[in-house]
C-alpha cells in the first residue's frame, strides 16, 4: 500500500504502472475511516498498485479529476481514470473489484460466480442513487462508472446501448436503461 503525497507522485505512479487503484479518502470521518481500513486489509493478487490519499493532508489530486465525496475509489489503467467507486465498502467488495471476480453464495451456502454489474451514473442523478442502494440493500456488488467525468465512458455506454440517460446498468453485457427493477431481478436471479 504506497501513500501518495500529491498529483506530480501520483503521475509518476501511473507513468510507470499499467494498473493502479487510488482510494480517496478524509482521515476522521467515519464512512472514510471504514474505507480506508477494509481497502489497507483486502487482499489482492496480481500486479495492480494499490495508493491512498488522505485529502486533509493532500488536496491537488481529487480536483484533477473531479473527485468532489469521499471515500472514492479511482482506477487508472495506462495512466488514465476508468472508473471512480464510491463509498465505503467490505474488504471483500474491494479484493472483488480490483481482481474483478465477484462470487455471491447462495442458499445452500455453496459459492457462485456473480454475474459482473457495472453501474452508469452521474453525480446529480437521483435514480442513480436509488439503484445503487437497492443494489447494497440485496448485497450486490457492482462497479460505478461517473459518465460526467469520463467521456470515453459516456460514449461507450451510448454505443452499447444507443441511449444517453442514466442510471444504465449492464449486466454481463445485457443493458438495463434507467431503474427496471424487474428487468434487473430477472438477469440477476433476485426474488
Amino acid at each position: 500500500m504506497k501513500k501518495i503525497s500529491g498529483i506530480a507522485e501520483l503521475k509518476n505512479v501511473l507513468n510507470q504502472q499499467e494498473k493502479v487503484w487510488l482510494l480517496l479518502y478524509k482521515s476522521g470521518s467515519e464512512q472514510s475511516d471504514c474505507a480506508r481500513d477494509n481497502f489497507e486489509n483486502a487482499v489482492v493478487s496480481g500486479a495492480d498498485v494499490l495508493c491512498i490519499t488522505d485529502v486533509n493532508q493532500v488536496k491537488d489530486i481529487h480536483p484533477e479529476y473531479g473527485v468532489t465525496t469521499v471515500p472514492s475509489l479511482l482506477q487508472f489503467e495506462n495512466g488514465e481514470l476508468k472508473n471512480v467507486i464510491k463509498g465505503c465498502h467490505t474488504k471483500e467488495q474491494f479484493s472483488s473489484m480490483i481482481s474483478k471476480t465477484v462470487t455471491a453464495t447462495n442458499t445452500t451456502g455453496e459459492a457462485k460466480r456473480q454475474k459482473r454489474v457495472i453501474v452508469y451514473t452521474t453525480p446529480t442523478c437521483s435514480w442513480c442513487n436509488t439503484i445503487k442502494r437497492y443494489f447494497k440493500e440485496t448485497g450486490i456488488q457492482y462497479h460505478e462508472v461517473n459518465v460526467a467525468a469520463d467521456q470515453k465512458a459516456a460514449e461507450e455506454m451510448v454505443r452499447k446501448s444507443g441511449q444517453q440517460g442514466v442510471p444504465q446498468t449492464e449486466i454481463d453485457g445485457q443493458i438495463v436503461v434507467g431503474f427496471d427493477k424487474a428487468r434487473i431481478n430477472t438477469l440477476l436471479g433476485i426474488r
